[in-house]
């Protein structure tokens, strides 16, 4: 077998670099390898509109399942309603839309065992020859990067009566305070259906799926909604990136291979949101489809070390977070963000702070150990990441 580009893994990254080349050239001889029987799993994924590029949410709005123009956080001390465009990419839209794209191009129920820079072995014994390879299999593992853990259990639930939502609850931190920072995460899909997401920012990763179910029917009995089916579950553990060597994280795994998404470590360090720089890096990939694996290896490599370089002062926040405020106290970090402007708080999504919003976030009263908080910025740099990251050379 033969294709110009085979994405290894049919997770988000992939699927959007797959539906953008498609978008452009519909007879592009690519192919998508996934483990599962569908693409992108069982997951939601969400964006503000100011994430994205007024192009960029014009070419992924057909993937989009549902859209709110406010949503709402709420902590003890503060209640807030922001105003902007708030989406949803759910795993079935996904698979429904990029699916239709790919048609015969996608072999699911596939294992590969063995993923070279021009090649691709599966654990039936074929191989597959291309131009191009990208790894997109979630996170690689290792011990490179240091980490603390956002993890959830969300249920899809349907109520007895509508519910008396305006739009989402991105943060509900009135609840009990435990295992780290913990707030509910709630999407009204209609009257009667939401998700509601159990989550937190904790120091180890350990799930309680069964606790946790209970946590969610005890929060949807609070707020006076009799649940009467439940129709779905999700469950993750993402990574909130703290520090680390880059450089030896992209030294573990197959050498010379282009990456995507988690396995580039390319999500927003602090919320761990994925699709915005998704969706950047399938207008990259797209642009330079014509290359051979060495070329999409240097690209996919150049990126994820900008972006390292980039979001330094989220890693040092993150420190903060994890390392000066103590667990049950760290939603008092977000509570007092969610005191600032709208325009930074998008800009803070977007992965696009100015330097006047950096010393903002910083100034004041802080709701951390001053002691503490010094001793993160004092061994962020020491260790090298702080705002300008670790070294990268020889990624260009």
């Amino acid at each position: 077998m033969k294709a110009r580009l085979i994405l290894v893994g049919g997770g988000l990254a992939n699927s959007l670099i797959a539906y953008r080349i498609l978008s452009e050239d519909p007879g592009f001889p690519l192919l998508v390898v996934e483990h599962e029987s569908s693409l992108g799993a069982n997951h939601t994924w969400s964006f503000h509109d100011s994430d994205l590029e007024p192009a960029q949410l014009r070419w992924i709005r057909p993937l989009v399942s549902h859209s709110w123009t406010t949503h709402e956080l709420l902590f003890p001390r503060r209640r807030r309603v922001v105003h902007g465009g708030y989406n949803t990419v759910s795993s079935d839209r996904l698979h429904e839309v990029v699916g239709h794209a790919l048609g015969d191009r996608v072999l699911f129920q596939a294992d590969a065992v063995e993923v070279a820079p021009d090649r691709v072995r599966l654990a039936d014994g074929r191989e597959i020859e291309a131009r191009a390879v990208i790894d997109g299999r979630g996170d690689p593992g290792g011990h490179h990067l240091e980490v603390g853990y956002q993890k959830f259990v969300g249920l899809f639930v349907r109520l007895a009566a509508d519910h008396d939502l305006g739009g989402p609850i991105l943060m509900d931190a009135t609840v009990e305070q435990r295992d780290g920072y913990r707030f509910v995460y709630t999407l009204p899909f209609s009257a009667r259906d939401l998700l509601i997401e159990d989550t937190y920012y904790s120091d180890g990763p350990r799930l309680e799926r069964e606790g946790l179910r209970d946590e969610i029917r005890t929060y949807a009995t609070r707020r006076g909604w009799e649940i009467i089916e439940i129709t779905g579950e999700e469950s993750g553990v993402l990574p909130i990136v703290l520090g680390g060597d880059l450089d030896a994280f992209w030294g573990e795994g197959p050498a010379g291979v282009a990456r995507s998404g988690m396995r580039a470590a390319l999500f927003h360090p602090t919320t761990g949101y994925s699709l915005p720089d998704a969706v950047a890096l399938a207008d990259e990939i797209a642009g330079a489809r014509g290359g051979d694996g060495r070329a999409l290896f240097r690209l996919t490599r150049q990126r994820s070390a900008d972006h390292w370089r980039r979001t330094g002062y989220y890693r040092l926040l993150n420190r903060m977070l994890f390392q000066a405020a103590e667990p049950e106290q760290r939603y008092r970090v977000f509570e007092r963000f969610y005191g600032l402007s709208d325009p930074l708080i998008r800009r803070f999504y977007a992965a696009r702070l100015k330097w006047t919003d950096k010393v903002r976030v910083l100034t004041g009263r802080p709701p951390v150990a001053v002691l503490a908080a010094l001793r993160c910025l004092f061994v962020a740099r020491r260790k090298g990441n702080g705002p300008n990251g670790p070294k990268t050379e020889g990624v260009s």
